[in-house]
């Protein structure tokens, strides 16, 4: 596969982790060898969540009555921890800090490494920095791996009967959100793919994204490696429903 330009790939926080919330270096280094081995691109940026130990932490905060922005900033701080830990696993291939702006992230562009950062300010998720890293750098792709196949009507963990889509619009992606929350705004700690910031930064960039599951990384890697056919969502402008 011939790729060109910027890629950003936004690996969330639970792949990260196993369920006993010990760190998960198989994974860990599953996702990076499957890059390593083909390292057709001109500059790949990733950006780490910050997974169940970010969420312990702010659980933590919580329960002694500590505000929220400082929930905030722990998650930050945990999911640049992360990002040190994939920095390790590509060794060489990767430029050796964690950049904590988009200033920082324009200087460690020039080095031609892969870059990897995890959040940037308050009151962002890891999706809304991984959209506006996307969106500053001209991106041709921008790929979430999550824990779930793609973007689904409803809850596939709640609900068996839960419909994947294929293809989604950014309107059809809107209703969903509305429908899975009364909220407008994930509180710190809080795993969506989507909120509404996030939303607001895939409406105005009119990126395509594709939304598949780290969780069986056979896929990732067929998908990585150029095939045709793959599992995940493709998120566009004007989608096509399923």
């Amino acid at each position: 596969m011939n790729r060109k330009g910027s890629i950003v790939i936004k690996i969330g926080g639970s792949l990260l982790f196993t369920k006993d919330k010990k760190i998960n270096l198989q994974k860990i280094s599953d996702i990076c060898e499957i890059i390593k081995k083909n390292l057709d691109f001109d500059t790949l940026i990733i950006v780490c969540g910050g997974g169940l130990l970010a969420r312990e932490y702010i659980d933590s905060i919580r329960a002694l009555k500590g505000n929220e922005a400082l929930c905030d900033i722990i998650g930050i701080e945990i999911s640049r921890l992360n990002s040190r830990l994939l920095i390790t696993a590509f060794g060489e291939l990767a430029y050796p800090q964690v950049p904590k702006s988009v200033e920082e992230l324009s200087i460690a562009a020039l080095f031609k490494k892969i870059i990897i950062i995890g959040g940037l300010q308050p009151g962002q998720s890891t999706t809304s920095v991984a959209l506006e890293v996307a969106e500053y750098s001209g991106a041709e792709e921008l790929i979430l791996l999550t824990n779930v196949s793609g973007i689904y009507d409803k809850d596939p963990k709640k609900h068996k009967d839960a419909k994947l889509f294929h293809k989604i619009s950014y309107e059809e992606l809107q209703d969903i959100i509305l429908k899975s929350s009364n909220d407008k705004q994930a509180a710190a700690g809080e795993y969506r793919i989507f909120d509404a910031v996030s939303l607001q930064i895939l409406k105005r960039s009119h990126m395509n994204i594709l939304v598949m599951s780290g969780s069986d990384l056979n896929n990732f890697e067929k998908y990585w490696n150029g095939a045709a056919k793959f599992m995940g969502t493709i998120i566009t402008p004007k989608g096509k429903g399923n």
